[in-house]
């Protein structure tokens, strides 16, 4: 189990990239969040396997108008009582 802080650029804001996250990581059974920020990217927490979290990058990028240019990555510490995914 890991916990990742990731950072998305690209068109990632008014295309349901929130929504994907939602739905993607609820069915692959990730918990975390996800949120727009002020800069046009969007911020998610996610923790799961590393199977399950690339999963869930994956179903996002397939989204019809998603398309991420950039990605940030880092590993942080996981949050034990935490249970669902929530869109922030």
């Amino acid at each position: 189990m890991i916990r990742k802080h990731i950072r998305f650029w690209g068109r990632v804001q008014g295309v349901g990239f929130r929504y994907r996250a939602y739905h993607a990581a609820n069915s692959v059974g990730a918990t975390g969040w996800v949120r727009n920020e002020y800069d046009g990217s969007v911020t998610m927490e996610i923790q799961g396997t590393e199977e399950q979290i690339d999963q869930v990058i994956l179903m996002i990028e397939k989204g019809r108008f998603v398309r991420i240019e950039n990605m940030d990555a880092r590993t942080i510490p996981i949050k034990e009582e935490e249970r669902g995914f929530f869109e922030e």
